[in-house]
């Protein structure tokens, strides 16, 4: 059987559909060939037995386009899925056992459906995420099942492309389709993947990664009823303008910045609680602006800044989405900019006062303009929870390579990434190849 889903990579159907999720040329497309068939050797060594009709998977990650430290307050956001992805192998099982083994990883991950109730020792662990997907599908009235599997992912963690949240969907994604037929939406895919981050994982991520990873493409979302975040995809081709965005790792230890990460949310919440009210969005720009005094004696000035970052970043996010899907790219460069200039300023999170003479980022971004504004094109801004690691960048595609070598030349080999947008968001493969 196994075989014959081999030959299938080879079809003229695969390779149309690994051109549009991975990249055009015919390197990428071969490589990927390669990767499928690797997977599938993978999962063939790990379960001797097993000759069931093997399934295939893929799950992109996701970059943050808009909306810096928005989302925990209620506020808009715009994402896009990306071309690296995390991939699975996947067979049903009879026995009511989830086993999955990860490309890189010792042993394996098993969980008994038969106890889904959260273990307090596997919090922050991958059995965890697949209890806890495996619990909300059957909380949801949906159907639950055993499988084998084998998984290999190249969002890289600490790449700023959200690693966790593609594993959280593609889990999801396979107990959609081996036991509901593929009944559920990508949306609840999503809540479900973030159910079990935050429940048993024990992190209190948003939405945001999620959904991204779900859908696909670009696509802006708006956290105003959290129960019930509104989305919508944004069509526009970046690669059609003869761009591409690249991430730029900064290095950087992440390990002592939890109290930078929770300040951002707390002190933007302190505005809003001075002024009556849970969250920034349930104000307005101009209720802050007539309050200062107060707020300087309630909040402090530094989240002031940051609500006042909120209240831009929010509002830039509709136009940012407006000028993609009204194909005004230039303006949505400018949008990108201006961002990240408020992120710099206002939010704040380019460094940590905690350790002022390290500043990875905050020195990738004055390079970064520096090279814009000798070449003329492109836009930077901080990416994602910022104080450390990555920053995201547009450029022409005839300057990449000379960014390239500068960024590498000071951040060190393999430090920039560059992406392609994926159309497409979670995927169960089997009937698309050929």
């Amino acid at each position: 059987m196994s075989k014959d889903l081999v030959l299938q990579l080879e079809g003229h159907k695969t390779r149309d559909l690994f051109k549009r999720l991975y990249g055009g040329n015919e390197e990428a497309i071969l490589s990927q060939i390669k990767r499928y068939g690797k997977l599938i050797r993978a999962f063939e060594k790990h379960f001797p037995g097993d000759r069931r009709e093997i399934q295939l998977f893929s799950t992109p990650g996701r970059t943050e386009v808009g909306g810096n430290h928005t989302d925990h307050n209620a506020g808009r956001v715009l994402a896009a899925a990306v071309h690296f992805d995390t991939i699975a192998a996947v067979t049903a099982a009879d026995d009511n056992q989830i086993v999955l083994y990860s490309d890189g990883y010792e042993g394996e991950f098993r969980v008994d459906l038969n106890q889904l109730e959260p273990l307090p020792e596997e919090r922050e662990s991958t059995t965890a995420l697949i209890r806890g997907i495996a619990a909300r599908f059957q909380q949801l009235g949906y159907s639950i099942g055993g499988f084998n599997a084998y998984v290999s992912s190249s969002v890289a963690k600490g790449s700023g492309l959200s690693s966790s949240a593609s594993i959280e969907v593609l889990l999801a994604t396979i107990l959609n389709a081996l036991y509901n037929n593929n009944a559920l939406e990508p949306a609840l895919l999503a809540r479900i993947g973030q159910y079990a981050e935050n429940v048993y994982f024990g992190k209190p991520c948003g939405l945001m990664d999620q959904m991204a990873c779900a859908i696909g493409g670009f696509i802006t979302i708006d956290f105003k009823d959290s129960e019930r975040a509104e989305y919508r995809k944004v069509d526009f081709d970046l690669a059609a303008h003869g761009y591409h965005m690249l991430v730029v790792d900064t290095g950087g230890n992440h390990a002592d910045l939890t109290q930078d990460y929770a300040d951002v949310p707390r002190e933007m919440k302190s505005v809003a609680q001075a002024l009556g009210k849970d969250i920034l969005r349930e104000l307005s720009m101009d209720e802050v602006m007539e309050n200062i005094p107060l707020l300087r004696e309630k909040a402090g000035d530094r989240a002031i800044l940051r609500a006042m970052h909120f209240f831009m970043d929010d509002l830039r996010v509709v136009e940012q989405a407006g000028a993609l899907e009204e194909n005004r790219f230039y303006d949505f460069l400018k949008l990108v900019q201006e961002s990240g200039n408020s992120s710099w300023r206002l939010l704040q999170n380019c460094y940590s006062n905690q350790n002022p003479q390290e500043q990875g980022v905050t020195l990738a971004l004055a390079l970064t303009e520096d090279f814009i504004r000798n070449t003329g094109e492109g836009a930077c801004r901080v990416h994602g929870g910022g104080f450390a690691g990555t920053i995201q960048v547009y450029l022409p595609d005839d300057r990449l390579q000379q960014y390239v070598t500068l960024m590498e030349s000071v951040f060190g080999r393999n430090s920039v990434t560059i992406l392609n947008i994926r159309p497409d968001g979670t995927l169960h493969l089997n009937n698309l190849l050929g």
